[in-house]
């Protein structure tokens, strides 16, 4: 009530106060304008030691793909109405999932508080090679058997080792390094303090930690670690991380151990960031290759993705196994 009264009050005073000014002015030449003040120019912040600020809630979700699509040939951006054909293409496959597929509803497991759509005018993320594709595998990587694949009728069962590192609740590739952008979720926050930077990500609730002292070297050759060993250093406002030690495990995209990953972060904006990787694995590849994706602010906070918590679906895998062994007997 007492806010209804005020408000009322003044605006009873500002037209009042109108009514004066116009009076006045009737009989005088109008008073000149003042000159618009020009858009104050958008500055990096920086922490409190005197870092450029990356802190917050950020989103990689995408629906631009790794490789450019074949069809694209050389093509290297959209133009803003083709980019938006082919957003609306992608929402309309995202909410037409077929009445027999099970697994649960896309349109609402899968969506988020923001729209989800192409993250930049790039045909791919992959921009170098120019051509918007991954580098040809070596013979060693055409020879290297898959790891275990998501929805592969020939999976083993034996065991949880037979079984994927995402049914295994440790990880869904995504958290990288690189950060790569997956089917939902896709939202990280970054944390600074002096002498570190903290990448976390909500699928499945990684935290990254990465040194800032560029004297300290990676740790020894023999120990590997699911997330790679990350050392960071600042070039002007960019963070700059490489990522070596990862164990034979993770894999990304079928590569080894011997893969090392430099990640490039520059804030460009209040609500952006660009996100820059380099990947060489001279075992998989025969060049390195590089892709680019901007980090979007969202709001957060995010939470801990409980996988292991409930996660019935996997031994329900080995035990369905165990019966149907059993009854072949």
């Amino acid at each position: 009530m007492y806010r209804t009264i005020s408000r009322s009050a003044l605006l009873l005073a500002a037209a009042a106060a109108a009514s004066v000014s116009l009076g006045a002015q009737s009989s005088t030449a109008p008073a000149p304008k003042a000159a618009a003040r020009p858009a104050k120019a958008w500055t990096v912040p920086h922490t409190v030691d005197g870092q450029p600020d990356l802190t917050g809630n950020w989103t990689n979700a995408t629906y631009t793909p790794l490789e450019r699509p074949a069809a694209l040939g050389t093509k290297e951006f959209y133009t803003r109405e083709e980019a938006a054909a082919v957003e609306k293409e992608r929402i309309a496959q995202f909410n037409s999932q077929a009445a027999d597929d099970l697994h649960y509803d896309n349109a609402i497991w899968q969506n988020e508080n923001y729209e989800k759509g192409l993250s930049s005018l790039r045909t791919s993320l992959v921009f170098d090679p120019p051509d918007g594709r991954l580098p040809p595998l070596t013979e060693e990587a055409r020879r290297r058997p898959l790891p275990p694949q998501a929805g592969s009728p020939d999976r083993r069962t034996d065991s949880i080792e037979d079984r994927t590192l995402a049914e295994r609740c440790i990880t869904w590739g995504n958290d990288g390094p690189p950060l790569m952008p997956v089917g939902y979720n896709a939202n990280l926050d970054i944390f600074q303090g002096p002498g570190y930077v903290v990448v976390r990500t909500e699928m499945i609730h990684s935290a990254r930690l990465i040194p800032l002292d560029a004297a300290r070297p990676h740790v020894g050759r023999n120990i590997k670690q699911w997330n790679g060993d990350s050392r960071g250093h600042w070039e002007g406002n960019t963070l700059v991380v490489e990522t070596t030690n990862f164990n034979d495990r993770v894999r990304f995209r079928n590569s080894t151990s011997a893969v090392k990953v430099t990640e490039r972060f520059t804030r460009v904006g209040p609500d952006a960031i660009t996100y820059t990787f380099t990947v060489d694995d001279p075992t998989t590849w025969t060049r390195p290759w590089t892709a680019e994706m901007p980090l979007l602010k969202t709001q957060g906070p995010i939470y801990e993705y409980g996988c292991h918590e409930g996660n019935y679906g996997l031994a329900n895998i080995l035990r369905a196994a165990r019966v149907e062994e059993k009854s072949s007997e």
